[in-house]
């Protein structure tokens, strides 16, 4: 039986991002069958990241190459050429890979490909069937659109470290470059939004996308709690604003995750860790008596699992169904039996590095009829030039 197509198998994409928002958006597309071509900067070494150690890949000889941990993290299923959009034989060149694409993503300043006609108004001009995405720190418009666009200045400037860390302790970052890569699933869902309306009309358009709006739309429920109230939601470490309790509890040799989600499972909890009967207090018998009287819940609380062990009680709550869990370092939720199970790690060939092969992190869907596949490993810096470069001779392969 032949292996299934991707789902965007025969779609192009000419990769103008780097660092994180935008790679991450084109990898999604690659791993859904897309071709991606990702240019790089032969001036600098190609995309930034190559260089963000520092853990790389290694060679044979234990040499470490330009596959940094960060950079193969977004950028499989590529192929790289280096191009100097800054000369007019690059600029020819992205030119002739934009007259195939389907998709052209960028991650400049806005207005930064102006002067080199390869902006999103220029090449929609000369291909109006393009979906043309642009992602950039606050967006094609507004007062701040000239400021660069980091993770760490789009979680501060969106409101999520203000929520992030102890409640006596300072605002915290999210520990992975969470803005980032929220902005290239939100590119994701719009360049098949765009895709969707090109192959129905005929017709392509440009995709506005920034990093601060992408944030705070996934401020979710806080950021409309503060809608709501008017009242600015405040830091309550791994606590929930709306349920109680919902939180990370020290037991005798460690921490378990608890998350109470009904009245129901707080009865059960409550007679699992021997309180039976807090449940029947009038200051906690409902989730909004438990959310006015938190303090006072913990208090309670707090001794009690702090007197039992992690496994204790898990095996507990499990058996009354109330949820509860660990809270597994990275080595153990990525060497876990779900993991495993589930594909969390992958092996993809690589020439050029020790053992043949690098260890990458999964993609998470699961498509019954359409696969995901890891067909290329992260590529090194412009390996794909030549390639690239003579499929442009050869004339455009023609579709039904």
């Amino acid at each position: 039986m032949a292996a299934s197509k991707g789902a965007l198998d025969g779609l192009f994409v000419l990769d103008l991002s780097r660092i994180l928002a935008g790679p991450t958006a084109t990898q999604m597309l690659g791993d859904l069958g897309a071709t991606v071509i990702k240019v790089e900067n032969p001036k600098t070494g190609g995309d930034d990241t190559r260089g963000w150690g520092p853990n790389y890949a290694r060679d044979a000889d234990g040499a470490p190459t330009d596959l940094s941990a960060y950079f193969m993290a977004a950028n499989r299923n590529k192929l790289s050429v280096a191009v100097d959009l800054t000369t007019e034989a690059g600029q020819d060149t992205l030119r002739q890979l934009a007259a195939r694409a389907d998709v052209v993503v960028e991650n400049y300043k806005p207005d930064g490909l102006v002067k080199y006609g390869l902006d999103h108004a220029t090449l929609l001009q000369r291909h109006p069937g393009l979906v043309y995405c642009s992602i950039s720190g606050f967006g094609q418009t507004g007062p701040n659109r000239a400021q660069p666009g980091y993770d760490l200045m789009a979680q501060g400037y969106g409101g999520i470290m203000s929520l992030t860390g102890a409640p006596d302790g300072a605002p915290m970052k999210v520990g992975v470059g969470i803005a980032d890569v929220m902005c290239g699933m939100y590119a994701t869902i719009g360049i098949l939004a765009a895709l969707r309306h090109r192959d129905r009309t005929g017709q392509g358009q440009h995709i506005d996308l920034s990093l601060v709006d992408a944030q705070m739309a996934w401020l979710v429920n806080e950021g409309t709690n503060y809608l709501t109230s008017g009242q600015v939601p405040e830091r309550r470490g791994n606590a929930h604003p709306n349920i109680v309790p919902y939180d990370a509890f020290e037991c005798s040799d460690g921490h378990v995750l608890l998350a109470v989600g009904n009245d129901a499972q707080f009865a059960r909890f409550c007679d699992a860790v021997g309180l039976a009967g807090l449940s029947d207090d009038p200051r906690f018998d409902t989730n909004q008596h438990r959310i006015e009287n938190r303090a006072a819940l913990m208090e309670r609380l707090s001794p009690t699992m702090k007197a039992l062990q992690r496994a204790e009680v898990m095996q507990r709550l499990h058996a009354v169904k109330v949820p509860v869990g660990p809270i597994h370092n990275v080595a153990e939720a990525l060497g876990s039996d779900q993991a495993q199970a589930r594909g969390a790690v992958v092996e993809v060939p690589c020439d050029g590095v020790a053992q043949g092969q690098v260890r990458l992190l999964g993609n998470p869907l699961k498509l019954s009829a359409t696969p995901v596949t890891y067909r290329h490993a992260p590529p090194s810096f412009g390996q794909d030039t030549d390639a690239v470069l003579q499929m442009l001779r050869q004339p455009p392969a023609k579709t039904d």
